[in-house]
């Protein structure tokens, strides 16, 4: 599948994708080709929550329907970027999502996002809908995973107090974003207990959009 902002026809790109009834739409020479608007599914979070963790037990387990991927293999280069948002990494990761959506089977995206860097973007028309899942802890615990990190990760006390302020902000918002962001605290959640929760998450949303 070719990147879907790019027509296979005449090979314009287009800035803002055009997608009606089931099919991309070239806005140059009006050229129509099948597309899929599967749903993807964002398991954010702070850093230290558990995403890296329960990513690739959640492939093991929904191997034969989803694709795990781990946000933060694209973050590099060109891709990052210091704008607000990121905009230019959120938006590579939603054409390459809706690629492999094409495919037939959804992703499943581990990386921090939360709504307002997604939605706005022109990309967003790419997915039937965009369902984030938050995996929170309570601060005292987050840093202490931080600090226990290999040093080479970098997380000196400057970037886990600002990881601690996104993950309260995070905890105080999650509802009132458009569209809502679920919670999971893994403060004292086993790991075990952690992947049926975001198992069952990932299959509600597959049965619903």
């Amino acid at each position: 599948m070719l990147d879907p902002t790019i027509c296979p026809s005449c090979g314009d790109r287009a800035e803002a994708p055009t997608v009606r009834q089931g099919l991309l739409v070239c806005a140059e020479c009006g050229h129509s080709w099948p597309f899929r608007r599967l749903p993807l599914l964002a398991l954010t979070g702070p850093s230290g929550a558990g995403k890296s963790t329960v990513g690739p037990l959640l492939a093991e387990r929904l191997s034969d329907r989803v694709v795990v991927l781990e946000q933060d293999v694209l973050w590099t280069g060109g891709l990052r970027d210091d704008v607000d948002g990121h905009p230019t990494f959120r938006a590579t990761w939603l054409r390459m999502a809706a690629m492999i959506h094409q495919s037939g089977r959804p992703v499943v995206l581990c990386g921090t996002v939360v709504p307002p860097e997604f939605e706005p973007l022109p990309e967003r028309v790419l997915f039937s809908g965009i369902h984030y899942l938050a995996l929170a802890a309570e601060p005292d615990v987050l840093a202490r995973r931080l600090r226990a990190r290999p040093r080479w990760r970098g997380w000196d006390e400057e970037r886990i107090a600002e990881m601690l302020r996104f993950n309260d902000w995070l905890r105080q918002q999650a509802a009132g974003l458009f569209p809502p962001v679920e919670l999971l605290d893994t403060t004292r959640t086993a790991l075990e207990e952690t992947v049926e929760k975001v198992v069952a998450w990932v299959e509600q949303v597959l049965a619903t959009d």
